[in-house]
């Protein structure tokens, strides 16, 4: 802890995956006594979670692509939410600016590198993402959630410090919990997830897959499964056909206490996925989303599968006969699945939310310093003079 109040300034794309670690964070910081805002876009402003301590400003998130018409306007966005976060900057003062991915993140750590504020980026996936390569150049500090990333240039791997991704008290609290006895005749308790609005493809494939298991394995399931709303009903009816006991959802409130409770998920590879069921220690059947920007749910495994923890599956083979084979493997008999379960834990990094709020204090400034920004000229103003010092 500091032991000095200071501001500082969160920035994330509207997504669940970019705010549920800065939400963390916000909620670290305002621990340690200090002053947190947000910026973001339209739709991370409306998604549940934020603190209310927390206020949100939303910037203009210009996007370039490879079409040329996009680029005037895009860029046109960009610099307008560079001089929105300036005009934020000159009156909340932050030390540091903490950017978590995503479009609304890159004028605001322009603002901030230009300014010569304290600059931090975290990244959730094992591959660095979009907008944290543009800026990788220009920011203090790149956190990062796995040991091995991919698209990040050498010449920027000594601002790197592993921390790790920040999950919910509430799954952190397991963590010191043991795993759930499993017995040679006890139930084996399967969680299936595809996301926030599930996954088709697990619908498709894994009551199939199931059904296939060795008939002392199957009489033994316990099956919770999310499911898109359209899905819902054709999925019940596979289970009931293969005869076997399953709680079906579109959403589950408590996904902490199931997490809790189940011996093996099977879901995709998303960065706070992973980070749930390391935490917890569980092991994993993991099928990434092919479509994911630079493939990189498939690098999220990478850690967790070596480890022995988790197996993966590329969706053009994940069938229910491949499905079988691997949770046979990873579920044949208690001890298998305990050594999985204890693999995966080994591969959780559970003070990753200290760890990140000690970086983005570290680039608070002294105490003294501080005081002379505060009665020093306005960010716009300091930000010309560093761009005359650099010059």
């Amino acid at each position: 802890m500091s032991g000095a109040t200071r501001h500082y300034v969160l920035a994330a794309g509207g997504t669940g995956g970019h705010l549920i670690p800065a939400f963390a964070l916000a909620t670290e910081l305002d621990r340690r006594g200090h002053h947190v805002a947000l910026i973001t876009d339209e739709r991370g402003a409306k998604i549940p979670g934020k603190p209310d301590f927390m206020p949100a400003h939303v910037l203009p998130a210009g996007r370039i692509t490879r079409n040329p018409l996009s680029w005037f306007k895009g860029a046109a966005a960009i610099m307008e939410g560079r001089r929105m976060a300036l005009r934020l900057f000159d009156s909340f003062q932050p030390s540091a600016v903490v950017g978590f991915g995503g479009y609304p993140a890159f004028p605001a750590l322009l603002a901030s590198t230009g300014a010569g504020i304290g600059s931090v980026v975290h990244e959730q996936n094992a591959v660095l993402g979009r907008v944290n390569r543009m800026l990788a150049g220009q920011v203090d500090a790149i956190a990062t959630a796995y040991p091995d990333i991919d698209r990040l240039k050498a010449k920027h791997r000594d601002k790197v410090h592993l921390v790790g991704n920040p999950v919910r008290a509430e799954v952190l609290a397991l963590r010191d919990e043991p795993f759930p006895p499993f017995t040679e005749d006890g139930l084996l308790r399967v969680l299936v997830t595809g996301g926030s609005q599930g996954a088709s493809v697990l619908s498709l494939v894994v009551p199939d897959g199931l059904s296939m298991l060795q008939p002392a394995l199957r009489q033994r399931l316990q099956v919770t499964q999310q499911c898109r709303p359209e899905d819902l009903e054709a999925v019940r009816e596979r289970y009931r056909t293969h005869d076997i006991p399953a709680e079906l959802g579109t959403y589950f409130e408590d996904m902490a206490a199931r997490l809790a409770h189940a011996h093996l998920f099977i879901g995709r590879a998303g960065a706070s996925s992973i980070a749930e069921l390391t935490a917890v220690g569980r092991p994993a059947i993991l099928v990434p989303l092919p479509i994911a920007t630079d493939d990189h749910q498939a690098a999220n495994t990478r850690e967790m599968t070596r480890a022995g923890g988790a197996r993966a599956i590329r969706q053009e083979a994940f069938t229910p006969k491949e499905l079988a084979k691997q949770i046979q493997a990873i579920a044949q008999d208690p001890g298998t699945l305990a050594n999985a379960a204890h693999a995966a834990w080994n591969c959780g990094r559970p003070k990753a939310v200290e760890e990140l709020a000690d970086l983005v204090e570290s680039f608070g400034g002294s105490e003294l310093m501080d005081v002379i920004r505060l009665a020093d000229e306005p960010v716009g103003e300091r930000e010309e003079r560093y761009a005359g010092d650099a010059a």
